[in-house]
C-alpha cells in the first residue's frame, strides 16, 4: 500500500513547479543554510566525499555546485583502447538487453517505444532498431557529471519535453513507458562502432540538464521538440571526456546499433563506475584505431 501510495502521488503533484522551485533553491548561495543542507545531504545518502576533488562541504556554495561536484584526477582511470567501451557514469544498472523492434524493455510488464524516446523522429529510431540497449540509474550519492563510451562526434542533439517523474526503481516498475514520458536531452554520436545514442533522462526536482557543448538544456520554453544537428560543426570528444551533467537526478539510457557491441557481464542491479568496462567491440566491426 506504501509503494502503492508513493507512486500515485507524483501523478497528483506539480512535478514541474516542485523541480523548478527546488531548482532555484539548489542554485542559491545559502551561507549556513546550504552548508547544513549539504552536510545532512552527505550524511543521509551516504555521499563518498574522499573521491570528490574539493572534498570538504565548506568548499561548496550552492548545493548545485556540491552536487555536480568533480573527481579527483585519477580517481576513475579511463583505458584508451576504441575496442572496449566503459561506463559513462557512477550509478546501477537498471535493464540491459536487445532492443526489439521500436520495444525497449523498461521493467517487469513494462516497454516502452524507442521512436517516442528519441523525440518522435523514426529516422532515428530506425538506426537504433535490432541493437542493444542499457539503462543507468544515478541515485542521490552518485557523481551526477556523465562521460563519453567511447571516442565520438555529435551529429545530434534533441530536447524532448515531458512529465518528471522518479525514475527510481520503485517508479521504474510500475509507470508505464517512464523513460519515453519524462522531459529529455537525446544526444547521438558518430562512434568507430556506428552510431551511438545517450540519453539523459530527466526527473522530479532535476533542475537542469546541462551539455559541455550548449550548456543548460533545460528548462526551455516551449513544449514542442527541439532538434539540433551538428554535421557541419566539430564537436568530437573523446573515450572518457564530460559530455554533459544533472543537477538533481537521474537515468541514462544509451543505445547501439545491431551488432555493434557486447556488453562485458552486465548484470541488472549492479553498480557501475565510470571508467570500468561497459561493453566489447563486436569482431564484425573495424574500429578507427584498427583502419589507421
Amino acid at each position: 500500500m506504501l509503494d502503492w501510495l508513493k507512486v500515485r502521488v507524483q501523478y497528483i503533484i506539480p512535478k514541474h513547479l516542485t523541480s523548478r522551485i527546488v531548482g532555484g533553491l539548489a542554485a542559491t548561495e545559502g551561507g549556513v543554510i546550504t552548508q547544513f543542507f549539504i552536510r545532512i545531504f552527505i550524511k543521509a545518502f551516504e555521499v563518498d566525499m574522499s573521491e570528490a576533488k574539493y572534498s570538504e562541504p565548506s568548499y561548496y556554495k550552492t548545493f548545485n555546485a556540491f552536487f555536480t561536484r568533480q573527481l579527483k584526477d585519477g580517481v576513475r582511470p579511463i583505458k584508451e583502447d576504441n575496442k572496449q567501451l566503459c561506463h559513462s557514469v557512477d550509478g546501477r544498472v537498471s535493464q540491459f538487453g536487445k532492443i526489439i523492434g521500436d520495444e525497449i524493455f523498461q521493467a517487469k510488464g513494462h516497454n516502452y517505444s524507442l521512436t517516442t524516446l528519441l523525440g518522435g523522429k523514426p529516422e532515428l529510431a530506425s538506426i537504433f532498431k535490432g541493437g542493444d540497449f542499457a539503462t543507468i540509474y544515478l541515485s542521490p550519492k552518485d557523481y551526477h557529471r556523465i562521460h563519453m563510451p567511447i571516442d565520438g562526434k555529435l551529429t545530434d542533439m534533441l530536447h524532448v519535453p515531458g512529465e518528471l517523474f522518479s525514475v527510481n526503481p520503485l517508479t521504474a516498475a510500475n509507470v508505464p513507458g517512464l523513460f519515453a514520458r519524462n522531459e529529455r536531452v537525446v544526444t547521438i554520436f558518430d562512434t568507430p562502432v556506428g552510431k551511438v545514442a545517450i540519453v539523459l533522462v530527466g526527473a522530479t526536482i532535476v533542475a537542469s540538464i546541462e551539455t559541455i557543448w550548449a550548456g543548460n538544456i533545460t528548462p526551455p520554453a516551449g513544449k514542442t521538440v527541439q532538434h539540433w544537428q551538428y554535421e557541419d560543426q566539430d564537436i568530437s570528444l573523446h573515450k572518457g571526456d564530460e559530455m554533459g551533467l544533472f543537477k538533481l537526478g537521474s537515468t541514462i539510457v544509451v543505445c547501439f546499433e545491431p551488432n555493434a557491441v557486447e556488453f562485458a557481464d552486465l548484470q541488472a542491479g549492479m553498480v557501475t563506475r565510470l571508467g570500468q568496462p561497459f561493453a566489447v567491440v563486436k569482431e564484425n566491426i573495424e574500429t578507427s584505431s584498427d583502419s589507421e
